[in-house]
């Protein structure tokens, strides 16, 4: 069986449809994966570039866009490395209604085993109940 990586760009086309010949396709290869013809992969920096773009370009509010990142985790016929972390990122993202690249910081910072996060961007990550390296 074929695996295909998916961008983001192909995501968002799906679901604004803001060019249907593109929507159509992105809508074909969906098909395929889903009766099992192909497979799909994706992987976190495409959900980084969907929730900016989701956020920025369309003006769309957080929770919708931690919605449409939810479900494409849970799609069953699409797979992602570290798709359990980007999960877990997203609840924590929707309990704190923090972005969800922060969000996946902080879980990854957990799941790395480190003590503490050095950054400079501390409201975020407070909101979040991140344990903070004092620079």
């Amino acid at each position: 069986m074929n695996t295909v990586f998916v961008d983001s760009n192909v995501f968002l086309r799906y679901i604004t449809r803001d060019d249907q010949g593109q929507a159509g396709r992105a809508k074909k290869l969906f098909q395929q994966a889903q009766s099992g013809k192909i497979s799909l992969v994706t992987g976190p920096p495409v959900l980084f570039e969907i929730a900016w773009t989701l956020k920025i370009r369309y003006r769309q509010p957080l929770h919708r866009v931690l919605d449409f990142i939810e479900s494409l985790l849970t799609t069953p016929w699409i797979s992602m490395p570290d798709k359990d972390l980007a999960l877990e990122a997203v609840r924590l993202a929707i309990n704190t209604e923090q972005d969800f690249a922060d969000a996946y910081i902080h879980a990854s910072a957990r799941k790395s085993g480190a003590i503490s996060l050095a950054t400079f961007n501390r409201k975020h990550f407070e909101k979040m109940g991140t344990v903070l390296f004092d620079l």
